[in-house]
C-alpha cells in the first residue's frame, strides 16, 4: 500500500486548494444559504473549465480518466472550503452508479454531458420511517407494458430540485425485505407526477422530500437489470461513504487550522490561551483525530482506486471519521469559546458541515455495525 501522491495528484491537491480560497469564500457559503438553488453557476462552470467534472469519467466519454483517490482529494479540497453545490450528489452518487453499472447507451448519453457539467443528478435512497442502507425501501415499480410506475416518497434527496435526473431505488419484486427484485432507475425530473419540497437543514445544503405519485418511467432507464440493484447500491454507499469521508477530512483540517491559529494569538492572563494546558491538549486531541481520519479515508480510497475489496475499510473509515468531525469541531468551539457561535463567524459553518456529513451514507453506530458483520459477529 503506497499512499503517497505521485506528482500529478500532488499538483492537483495543491491548484484545487489555491483556486477554492479564492474562488470559494466563507461569504459565498453564506450567500448560497439563501439562494434556491444553493449553488453559483459561475464557480460551477469555471470547476467544469478545471476538468473537476470529468475527474472520474473515462477519456472515451470526454473526461479526463482520474481514479477515486484523484476525486478524493478534489472532495478533501472542497471539504476545506465548505463549497457548496451538486458536485458530490451528481458526480459521486449519481456518477459512478452510471458509469459503474450503466448500459453503453447510457454512459453515451450521459457521461460526457456530466463531463461537461451540463446536468445536475441526486439519488434517493431514503424513505421515511426507515434507518440507513436498502434494507427498508418500500417504495414500488409496477410493470406497465413497456414502463414501469414508480409509487413512493424518498427523503433527504440531495439537489432533488435541480436535478435534470433523479436516481431512485424501487421495489419491482413482492417480498420487500428481500435482496432480490430491488431495482434502480434513471427518473427524468420532469416526469408529471414528482413533487419536490426543500427541507430546513442543518448545514444549509439543499435537500428535498420526494414524492412519486405514478412517475411513469421507460424500462431502458433502468440502471443494471431488473431486481439486481442491491449489489448496485451496496457498492455505490461504500464508495459515497469514503468519498464522504475525504469531504470530512478537508472539513475538520480546516477547522483544526483555525483553532490553533486563535490559540496562539488569543491571549488572556498576560498570554497565548495555547500556552494552557487545556487548550494544548485539545489541540493535541485535533491533530490526532485529523490525520487519523485522512490516513484511515486513504487507505480505503486507494483500495477502491486499485479495484480490491474495501467493504471493511470504508466502514472503519466512515466510522471514526463520523466520531472525529464532531469531536474535532466541538473542541474547535472549545477553544474560540462563545464567539465562534456567532453567525459571523465561521467556525460554526464547519461544525454544520461536519454534524451533516456525519449521518450521510451511515453514522458511526451503523458502520460499527457493519464492521461487526465483517469480523462474522
Amino acid at each position: 500500500m503506497d499512499l503517497d501522491f505521485n506528482k500529478e495528484q500532488k499538483i492537483l491537491k495543491s491548484s484545487a486548494r489555491d483556486f477554492l480560497k479564492k474562488e470559494c469564500p466563507t461569504s459565498l457559503i453564506r450567500e448560497m444559504k439563501n439562494d434556491k438553488k444553493g449553488y453559483s453557476e459561475t464557480l460551477w462552470n469555471k470547476m467544469t473549465d478545471l476538468g473537476w467534472m470529468g475527474v472520474i469519467i473515462p477519456e472515451e466519454y470526454g473526461g479526463i480518466g482520474g481514479s477515486f483517490l484523484d476525486l478524493s482529494i478534489l472532495l478533501e479540497a472542497m471539504g476545506e472550503v465548505c463549497c457548496p453545490g451538486p458536485f458530490f450528489s451528481t458526480i459521486v452518487s449519481g456518477g459512478l452508479a452510471i458509469l459503474d453499472n450503466g448500459s453503453e447507451d447510457q454512459k453515451k448519453a450521459l457521461l460526457p454531458d456530466l463531463a461537461e457539467g451540463r446536468i445536475i443528478l441526486s439519488l434517493g435512497l431514503t424513505e421515511p420511517g426507515n434507518w440507513y442502507g436498502t434494507e427498508n425501501i418500500a417504495a414500488t415499480a409496477i410493470k406497465d407494458k413497456e414502463n414501469y410506475i414508480i409509487e413512493g416518497t424518498k427523503l433527504f434527496v440531495e439537489n432533488a430540485h435541480i436535478a435534470d435526473y433523479i436516481l431512485c431505488a424501487a421495489r419491482t419484486g413482492e417480498n420487500m425485505k428481500s435482496k432480490e427484485g430491488l431495482t434502480l432507475f434513471l427518473v427524468d425530473s420532469k416526469t408529471p407526477g414528482i413533487k419536490y419540497k426543500l427541507l430546513d437543514t442543518l448545514a444549509y445544503d439543499k435537500q428535498c422530500e420526494v414524492i412519486f405519485d405514478k412517475v411513469k418511467v421507460p424500462e431502458e432507464n433502468i440502471i443494471g437489470k431488473e431486481g439486481q440493484a442491491w449489489d448496485i447500491l451496496e457498492s455505490l454507499q461504500e464508495k459515497a461513504a469514503v468519498a464522504k469521508c475525504a469531504e470530512m477530512v478537508g472539513c475538520i483540517q480546516t477547522a483544526f487550522n483555525m483553532s490553533v491559529a486563535y490559540a496562539k494569538e488569543r491571549t488572556q492572563f498576560g498570554k497565548p490561551i495555547g500556552a494552557f494546558q487545556a487548550v494544548q491538549h485539545h489541540c493535541a486531541n485535533m491533530v490526532i483525530d485529523v490525520d487519523g481520519s485522512r490516513f484511515i479515508t486513504y487507505k480505503a480510497a486507494w483500495k477502491i482506486s486499485e479495484g480490491l475489496p474495501a467493504s471493511m475499510e470504508a466502514s472503519m473509515a466512515k466510522s471514526w471519521v463520523s466520531n472525529a468531525s464532531r469531536k474535532v469541531t466541538f473542541l474547535g468551539h472549545q477553544i474560540h469559546g462563545a464567539i465562534s457561535f456567532c453567525d459571523e463567524h465561521d467556525m460554526h459553518l464547519f461544525y454544520r458541515k461536519a454534524k451533516a456529513a456525519e449521518t450521510a451514507f451511515g453514522d458511526g453506530n451503523y458502520h460499527l455495525e457493519k464492521v461487526a458483520g465483517q469480523l462474522g459477529l
